[in-house]
């Protein structure tokens, strides 16, 4: 297990189970506006607030969630310092994987959907860009519901996987579209595992994405799934109660 101050790996229980040539680190910030301002743009759009699984797992203690507000405050107050951080974190957490013979991964949106490939600058040693420029040997992925992300050019050492709410016909019609238009993966969270596993190896279309449906709770290694897919998932947390149409079924 890597304690770092933004990032942390061993804590998740869906990370685990793809720990062996790859560990995953973490970063956890307050969702939405939880910190005072809205590190999830497309949020309401998507429908997918009430059912955020910011409250899944650890998720669920109050002194978690404070700590995840105070982190997010630290990002919002200043970014130069928050970036220098995680570069701290990143250096320390690369050197862990080497110690330990692991290939270092890391999701800096754990529950957070910032665009880091965009005005999130660093330095390292005398270089500076964004973390992927800065960190070649990471493997770094995400998901995201800010759909206009999958149309960029984006750094080969970053994955990122689509995230489909039903919440909000438009913003259904347009990331299928964005799904559809660049290959990207979509991820779908179904109401219950059993519904999940139903889908799992059959074709299905949501919008203009016609794919077939892998597990995608079997592991989180989303860089690694086959392409062109929808990532199926199942509710957890207060998304198991959710009916806006971000959970399916």
């Amino acid at each position: 297990m890597f304690k770092g101050t933004l990032i942390r790996s061993g804590n998740n229980a869906k990370t685990i189970k793809g720990d062996g040539e790859y560990e995953t680190a973490i970063m956890y910030l307050a969702p939405f506006t939880m910190a005072g301002s809205n590190v999830c743009p497309m949020a309401e759009q998507a429908g997918c607030v009430k059912g955020c699984l910011n409250t899944a797992g650890r998720g669920a203690y109050n002194n978690v969630q404070q700590a995840r507000i105070a982190k997010t405050k630290r990002y919002l107050a200043s970014r130069t310092a928050f970036m220098a951080d995680l570069v701290t974190d990143l250096e320390r957490f690369v050197a862990y994987c080497k110690r330990k013979g692991v290939k270092p991964a890391v999701r800096l949106n754990g529950t957070s959907d910032i665009q880091w490939e965009v005005a999130h600058y660093a330095s390292r040693g005398d270089a500076r860009g964004s973390v992927f420029e800065l960190f070649p040997e990471v493997q770094f992925y995400d998901y995201t519901k800010v759909y206009k992300r999958a149309y960029r050019q984006l750094p080969a050492n970053y994955a990122l996987t689509l995230s489909y709410s039903a919440a909000n016909p438009a913003y259904a019609e347009v990331v299928t579209k964005a799904a559809h238009e660049t290959g990207a993966n979509l991820a779908i969270v179904y109401r219950t595992k059993e519904l999940r596993d139903y889908f799992v190896g059959k074709l299905v279309q949501y919008g203009n994405a016609c794919r077939d449906v892998i597990d995608g709770d079997e592991t989180d290694m989303r860089f690694l799934d086959p392409k062109g897919v929808i990532v199926g998932l199942y509710a957890k947390g207060k998304a198991k109660g959710d009916r806006s149409g971000f959970v399916v079924g």
